[in-house]
Parts: structure tokens; C-alpha cells; sequence
């Protein structure tokens, strides 16, 4: 089946492209969401119009995907997980709890779907791909810093001498 796009489709194309697709794929999908027409000889004098409305779009997107890349690349978030010894998280830093913090910080509504790829297990400093679209990948840094460090606090070293030293004993019975 010939279908006109209406609207850019991710890994299918962009508005005013004539795409083959399967049946079902155009007749359960494309078409009831509003997507794309079935291509005729009256449609396709549409095109036209929707591929330089799409061609608009994606240059506004584009900019705004570049600043937003910008703003991205300078973002460091800490993260604080109980580690063991190794420094294996018990548990992980999800991409939506990296998603949650980046939107915090950058005020922004990025989906955690587009966020990294695999959760965090490991404490240290990670780099996080944030896929914004097809051309844009920014990383952002995620460091991950074991909780337990800040509970134990140093111990006081005269107190460690007071209880070296040996106990007198007393005739005490």
C-alpha cells in the first residue's frame, strides 16, 4: 500500500514522502492516527504544501535540539547509593531516575526512553547519551558516589589511644 506521510514519521520518513508500507501497517496505524493519506492523484497535490510545512518544523527543531544539546554537554549530576567494597551498587541509578534529575536541573521534559541505554552499577563518574533525534546525541556526566562514606565519620584519634592503653585492675572481688 502507497501512503503519503503527513507528518514526519521516525524510520519511515519525513511529511510529504510517498512510503510503501504494508496494509496493515497503513490501515490499523499510519492512517488512524492521522499520519498519512492513502496515496491518490488528489493527495499527492497536497504533498507539496506538508513537506515545506514539515521542512519549517524540523529547522525550529533543529535549533532547538542544538541549544538544548549545548545545555546537556555541561550538565554533572551526583547520585549517592549504598555501594560494597567492590563498588557495586546494591541496587542501580535507573535512566528514569538520570531522566528525572536532567529535567530537574535543566527544566526541561526530556522523555527517560531517550535517556542512556543501561542502568548504573557502579560507583565513579559515567558519561550518559541522551538521544534527542536522529542527529543529536549529547552526553551528560553522571557521577555516582557511595552514600555510606559521609555516614562514617572519622573516628577521633584520641579516643583510639585512650583505648589502647591497658586497663588497671583493682582489688575490687
Amino acid at each position: 500500500m502507497k501512503v503519503l506521510l503527513k507528518q514526519d514519521v521516525e524510520n519511515l520518513g519525513y511529511a510529504g514522502e510517498v512510503r510503501t508500507v504494508s496494509d496493515g501497517f497503513g490501515r490499523n496505524y499510519l492512517i488512524p492516527k492521522g499520519l498519512a493519506l492513502l496515496a491518490t492523484p488528489g493527495t499527492m497535490k497536497q504533498a507539496e504544501n506538508w513537506r515545506i510545512k514539515a521542512e519549517a518544523h524540523r529547522a525550529e527543531q533543529r535549533r532547538e535540539y542544538e541549544a538544548l544539546s549545548a545545555k546537556i554537554q555541561g550538565v554533572r549530576l551526583v547520585f549517592k547509593a549504598r555501594a560494597g567494597e567492590s563498588g557495586k551498587l546494591y541496587g542501580s541509578i535507573t535512566t528514569a531516575m538520570v531522566a528525572d534529575q536532567l529535567n530537574e536541573v535543566l527544566g526541561t521534559e526530556i522523555d527517560r526512553r531517550k535517556v542512556g541505554v543501561d542502568p548504573l552499577r557502579q560507583l565513579g563518574e559515567h558519561k550518559v547519551v541522551v538521544r534527542l533525534s536522529a542527529e543529536f546525541h549529547p552526553e551528560l556526566t553522571a557521577v555516582i558516589e557511595n552514600e555510606m562514606e559521609e555516614e562514617m565519620a572519622p573516628v577521633d584519634e584520641t579516643a583510639v589511644a585512650v583505648m589502647d592503653e591497658p586497663v588497671a585492675e583493682t582489688d575490687e572481688a
